[in-house]
């Protein structure tokens, strides 16, 4: 798949969010790109049972708001953990500021469980990103959980 494309989930599917965001992403842009994202697969809030970012959105205030209110416990990785994880879009600028080729798509692979951790193909979202009308960038990836 290239980045963006989705793939249909299966009703009843337990699903893993990797998220990412610009520094002082507005909570609503965040949410959108989650609603966008699940929409593309024919899923929902509902459907999300892990949900991963990098260390360095741990004080995401953004971030933060939506998983309270969705009632999901976001776990942070470090950049060296998550350029551990093989991807499908990796890249550079991601690299620069963070210092990891990936963040939305290595976290969802992580949340989803180590085995999948080498499993690119368990994203059935792959970068799906988001301006919201501020000029922030969230973006959003999603991988299946194994039943």
């Amino acid at each position: 798949m290239n980045a963006g494309q989705a793939s249909t989930a299966p009703a009843c599917m337990k699903l893993a969010l990797g998220l990412g965001c610009d520094r002082g992403t507005p909570a609503a842009t965040i949410a959108h790109a989650i609603d966008q994202a699940l929409a593309r697969v024919g899923a929902s809030r509902a459907d999300v049972v892990a949900a991963a970012s990098i260390t360095l959105k741990a004080d995401e205030a953004g971030l933060l708001e939506v998983a309270a209110g969705a009632g999901w416990t976001l776990h942070f990785h470090s950049p060296q953990t998550l350029a551990a994880v093989t991807v499908p879009n990796p890249s550079e600028t991601v690299r620069k500021y963070t210092g990891t080729p990936s963040v939305s798509e290595a976290a969802a692979l992580l949340a989803a469980g180590a085995s999948l951790a080498t499993d690119p193909a368990a994203l059935i979202v792959e970068k799906h990103k988001l301006r919201g009308p501020d000029g922030r960038n969230a973006t959003v990836s999603i991988a299946r959980i194994p039943q």
